[in-house]
């Protein structure tokens, strides 16, 4: 099964986008919060409707991009923060993009994606950072008992999955998830290997 950009269209026109929690994820908040340097160059992949890049952006983040596979995804974006650069706006497949950044933002991407394709996720968010780039974001910390997406894992299959690429600076259950992820999800801020 692929999950094509027509796939994910139809599910913003028809509004089924339960993984949307309508703002910016309290872990995420917290830890832009304490980010010093706003020059560093930013990434959100998979960003929906971009409630990290939109809170980025006003926190003075202004080198903040969102990459989308969907067209209406991006386009839901641009109506509610049509102030935000069109040159930092990408719809475009993840895995083609080319561009590299100083940090990469995971919320709800990772566990869109079909199992098969976390290698090339863990090989390709290391080839976009920067020398002492960082990954930061959420990674569900159980299965789901559907057929995703979203789909679950362990903290023993991420390991596996990104032990060759990063250091594990934070890999955690989150303390200060949203009410209905509490105790559901891992903190993680992994830095960029040199291999």
């Amino acid at each position: 099964m692929t999950f094509s950009n027509h796939y994910w269209d139809e599910l913003y026109y028809s509004n089924k986008t339960g993984w949307d929690i309508g703002g910016v994820s309290t872990p995420l908040k917290e830890y832009f919060d304490q980010l010093a340097n706003k020059d560093i160059k930013i990434l959100v992949p998979g960003a929906g409707k971009a409630w990290e890049a939109e809170y980025l952006y006003k926190q003075g983040f202004h080198n903040t991009f969102i990459l989308d596979y969907s067209k209406e995804a991006i386009s839901e974006f641009k109506l509610r923060c049509p102030w935000f650069p069109d040159n930092q706006i990408y719809n475009q497949d993840f895995f083609s993009h080319t561009n590299t950044y100083d940090l990469i933002v995971e919320q709800t991407f990772f566990s869109s994606l079909m199992p098969a394709k976390r290698a090339d996720y863990a090989c390709s968010i290391h080839e976009k950072l920067n020398i002492e780039g960082s990954l930061v974001g959420l990674l569900f910390n159980h299965e789901f008992e559907f057929e995703g997406p979203p789909f679950g894992g362990s903290k023993d299959e991420y390991v596996s999955l990104f032990k060759k690429y990063f250091k594990f600076e934070i890999f955690e259950t989150a303390y200060n998830s949203i009410k209905p992820r509490r105790g559901r999800e891992f903190f993680v801020l992994f830095k960029r290997n040199s291999i």
